[in-house]
């Protein structure tokens, strides 16, 4: 990591360990969203960018702080930002998927996001929720326990933040647009790339100083603590770090049984934070990002690159290298998923629903729809229990509080239109979809327990499905086809993981568990971008409880217009 970057990290804690009489709890940001020229992989383009950095700039607060953040946006394109994995309980309006609980930022105007960080502490991250505009849109929100509450681990000597995402030498609109007009899959992306570049390896490393890559400066036998964020737009990824371990103690900002580990995986929306302790020779040694993809897609196949250095090893020094994992290392993936357990401590526990008032059966796949403006014929979609969510022209979440007719309807299905053998070979099937923006209606504080199953439509492929407004356990997970009277039967109902974001494994299905205890419309989708675009996604609805303390709160006077 560069030397200002850390004395950056130090400066931030050392301000908040002052006396209380200085503690602001209130914390203001200001996003100027502009165009940058940028370049990787020996071209240049302009990127739509958060204060002219890629990544974006990083969002420093502590458990239970308020954050404001004005959002100005100075590009040709509508606009939002999602604050992903934040609760926002009651505050909606702040969500940011745009035409889901916001109607987007137009051209040279201004929102102001407010919300507060309730009982919520560790990585997340802020990413564009419209169009593809995500894929240099992004940053990480680093929230730090309330003063004076330690970690339930080891201190670490130090931070470090570590964005994965991926590259386009190609302006990321018109790959999709392209995309959407042919009816096929777009392009994958030129590279991946790790705190905004592809690393040392790249082909252009060495034609451009400034594109040698990430580096992560150490000293012998100190621990460091990596927050690590896949901002990538469509693909899952491996990572790990020649010669050393990990120890992970947090996904998405929610505490784990620490384990050790030489490989992490992370899908698109995840976040994990890790403890590798500098307890090798010193010298330099490979950090990489590789993708996972077990099913028959075409993923960018490159290796994102750093550097751990060492201090007082030289710049010269040859670097340790290490070799990703296989592409399709599913035993590798399933290791690491199956590892991951709640800390489920006193201060920390696992509140697990016990009693269900919602079983609901969601399948997840692709199909395809007859599109006589696609160059093919066709057009790929993509659908939760065969509805392709159709985006509204108006936000669903001010449709919902101020009872506007005709955006939605609130009839969407709680199991599949008919049962088949999801994961079997589906491609002679009708591979059509029904369309609607239908949502699933859920009282306050009701119980859910949701089983998501892959299908093999077109193929089989897992699904990083991420829930706005909640975290979630994940009480269970399996290849093939869900049995709901054998399945249950080895749910860990004691310390399953808690999270936002979850991988529905290849060909099989996850299970997991969430009280409905915040109002408001509340998105689910998959993180895989393309998948959002063609229609894997739905909503809920969580209607206001009793009082004012279990209703949404009203929107802000400059809630954008549609």
């Amino acid at each position: 990591m560069e030397y200002s970057s850390w004395v950056k990290v130090m400066l931030f804690m050392a301000f908040f360990s002052l006396p209380a009489l200085v503690e602001c709890r209130v914390r203001h940001y200001k996003f100027d969203v502009v165009l940058k020229n940028t370049t990787r992989l020996c071209s240049t383009k302009p990127i739509v960018t958060v204060n002219g950095k890629f990544p974006g700039p990083t969002l420093y607060a502590r458990e239970d702080d308020t954050v404001l953040v004005k959002v100005v946006n100075h590009v040709h394109y509508n606009l939002s930002i999602h604050w992903h994995g934040i609760r926002q309980l009651r505050t909606g309006w702040a969500d940011g998927p745009a035409y889901i609980t916001q109607c987007p930022i137009q051209p040279k105007q201004s929102y102001l996001y407010n919300f507060t960080l309730t009982g919520q502490r560790g990585t997340l991250w802020y990413h564009a929720h419209i169009l593809w505009l995500r894929a240099t849109v992004h940053g990480a929100i680093v929230i730090l326990p309330k003063r004076g509450v330690p970690y339930p681990f080891p201190a670490p000597h130090k931070e470090a933040v570590v964005v994965l995402a991926e590259w386009w030498k190609s302006d990321t609109e018109a790959v999709i647009n392209e995309a959407l007009k042919s009816g096929l899959a777009p392009n994958v992306s030129d590279s991946h790339v790790i705190n905004g570049h592809p690393g040392p390896l790249s082909t252009c490393a060495s034609k451009a100083s400034s594109q040698g890559g990430y580096n992560l400066q150490v000293e012998n036998g100190k621990t460091y603590m990596l927050r690590i964020i896949n901002a990538a737009l469509n693909e899952e990824l491996f990572f790990k770090v020649a010669g050393h371990k990990f120890t992970v103690v947090e996904v998405d900002a929610c505490y784990t049984k620490p384990f050790k580990t030489d490989t992490i995986l992370i899908a698109p929306g995840q976040t994990t934070n890790v403890l590798i302790t500098a307890d090798q020779s010193s010298g330099k040694y490979l950090v990489a990002a590789s993708p996972f993809m077990d099913s028959p897609i075409a993923v960018d196949n490159s290796t994102a690159t750093a550097t751990l250095h060492y201090a007082g090893t030289l710049s010269t020094s040859l670097t340790t290298l290490t070799k990703p994992p296989p592409q399709n290392a599913t035993p590798v993936a399933s290791s690491f998923t199956d590892s991951l357990k709640s800390l489920n401590s006193a201060k920390y526990p696992a509140k697990v629903p016990l009693k269900i008032d919602h079983s609901l059966f969601f399948t997840v796949g692709l199909g395809l729809n007859a599109c006589k403006s696609c160059s093919s014929g066709n057009q790929v979609v993509a659908a939760i229990n065969n509805v392709t969510f159709v985006m509204p022209k108006t936000a669903l979440l001010e449709a919902h509080v101020f009872n506007k007719s005709g955006v939605f309807t609130d009839d969407f299905p709680g199991n599949p239109p008919t049962s088949f053998n999801y994961t079997g070979n589906l491609t002679t099937a009708n591979l059509a979809t029904t369309t609607g923006t239908r949502l699933y209606r859920l009282a306050y504080n009701s119980t859910v327990q949701l089983v998501l199953q892959d299908t093999g439509f077109i193929s089989t492929e897992n699904h990083p499905i991420h829930l706005h407004g909640f975290n979630f356990f994940a009480i269970g997970r399996g290849l093939g086809n869900y049995n709901s009277k054998t399945d249950p039967q080895n749910f860990n109902l004691v310390d399953p993981v808690e999270r936002n974001t979850i991988g529905v494994p290849s060909g099989g299905w996850v299970a997991f568990r969430f009280r409905a205890d915040n109002p408001g419309v509340w998105f689910m989708h998959c993180h895989l971008e393309i998948h959002t675009t063609w229609g894997l996604k739905m909503a809920f609805i969580v209607d206001n409880g009793k009082g004012p303390n279990q209703s949404i709160l009203p929107p802000p006077s400059d809630l954008p217009k549609c």
